[in-house]
């Protein structure tokens, strides 16, 4: 009988630590806002999903191999909690990968984010999400490429973290037979205390022999009592060029409390602004933008918290860019604006 405990005993040991070796994770976020959005002499109200992060559902692990060596799975899908539904375009929409990861740095294969987005997303003080969406002004140009964000079919390498600051991951995305879909890029960057640096290029395969391609550089500087971010890109298809420049604020005003501001202008080259109007839908948009933002997210405990965003953008010589997708398109060369008041919780 004791030989019997004994030996369940270390049984158990070895599946305890057989277990310590793995762990999965459930996680996500829920935002949901009620926004206000005006354009063109029209209004919408309406509870709207993803003012301040974007809400979403995944489960993630990571097994130890031994010898320093991991494996790793990631599913993440977007969902729409004011109607509960999922992405209907893809359900693990936002990432579907898996991984090995060493002292080498990562490995991974799968649907992702590109290197050039994560450059964006940085420098952008809203993180590419809500109303103060830095993206809002970037135009396709018509180069109907699918992969400025997410791609399908990604092979990344991710720098190792003990590099003295430096970081970088690189990149490419098969084809598979679909326009706009086959891409390259990467990212290289450095990061040490309060100062944040890097930069991205992509090229993507779109219509013909044409390349879309866009470059970013972005930099950050905490001074402690405000944090300041500049990013500046410039995207390209054929003779057609837009650039953007954008700068941003956090500000820390209490200690649960940060307003947020950003400023953003974007402008597209003469050979876009002579796109006549009846084929903006064509191109996307042409033209001239300025875009306004600013916010408070007042933070309630480390999982959920208050936001409140406005946002408005003065399109000029034709462009038509509008504050949220849902919202009331913009006329050629006029304004769109909006405000929202929202809740998230991260889980």
């Amino acid at each position: 009988m004791k030989k019997s405990l004994v030996a369940l005993a270390v049984l158990a040991g070895f599946a305890g630590a057989a277990a310590a070796q793995s762990s999965v994770t459930l996680f996500g976020v829920i935002d949901v806002a009620a926004r206000y959005t005006k354009a063109n002499g029209q209004n919408t109200s309406q509870l709207s999903n993803d003012g301040s992060s974007s809400s979403r559902f995944g489960v993630r692990g990571v097994e130890d191999l031994g010898g320093g060596l991991k494996a790793g799975f990631w599913l993440e899908g977007a969902f729409s909690a004011d109607a509960g539904t999922a992405d209907s375009s893809k359900f693990w929409g936002r990432r579907a990968s898996v991984s090995l990861m060493g002292e080498f740095g990562e490995v991974r294969l799968g649907r992702g984010k590109t290197s050039t987005r994560l450059v964006v997303d940085d420098f952008d003080v809203y993180s590419t999400t809500g109303l103060g969406d830095v993206t809002r002004v970037y135009s396709l140009l018509g180069s109907g490429t699918q992969t400025i964000n997410r791609a399908d079919n990604l092979v990344q390498y991710f720098l190792p973290g003990n590099l003295g600051g430096a970081y970088g991951s690189f990149d490419v995305a098969a084809g598979e037979g679909a326009v706009g879909a086959k891409s390259y890029g990467g990212r290289l960057g450095w990061k040490d205390g309060a100062i944040n640096v890097a930069a991205g290029y992509q090229t993507t395969e779109a219509a013909g022999t044409a390349k879309f391609k866009q470059a970013s550089l972005g930099g950050s500087y905490d001074f402690g009592m405000v944090k300041v971010s500049g990013l500046l890109s410039q995207l390209k298809f054929n003779n057609l060029k837009q650039n953007i420049y954008t700068i941003g604020a956090t500000v820390p005003v209490t200690t649960s409390g940060t307003v947020l501001a950003q400023f953003s202008k974007s402008s597209t080259n003469g050979a876009a602004d002579r796109i006549s109007a009846p084929n903006l839908a064509t191109i996307g948009v042409a033209g001239d933008a300025k875009m306004f933002t600013v916010g408070y997210l007042h933070s309630l405990s480390k999982r959920t918290a208050l936001y409140a965003t406005g946002s408005i953008i003065d399109n000029d010589r034709g462009a038509n860019f509008r504050v949220a997708t849902n919202a009331v398109s913009a006329a050629p060369g006029g304004k769109s604006g909006g405000v929202d008041v929202g809740v998230k919780h991260s889980f």
